[in-house]
């Protein structure tokens, strides 16, 4: 896969490591994508607290 240098920098920035070294070291890949679904998770039942302040 091709990535742009804005990809690049931005998985810099989140992960303090290169698309190369991701792609290559599958304990760094599962790392980042626990932390990943963890964010999700976290902004689903933010995004779910609010409707409900909303709603209320």
């Amino acid at each position: 896969m091709h990535y742009t240098p804005e990809m690049e920098k931005a998985m810099q920035q989140s992960n303090k490591m290169g698309y190369v070294e991701y792609e290559r070291n599958l304990d760094n890949r599962i790392a980042v994508e626990k932390r990943r679904q963890n964010e999700y998770e976290k902004c689903k039942h933010m995004v779910a607290e609010i409707d409900s302040h909303i709603h209320n």
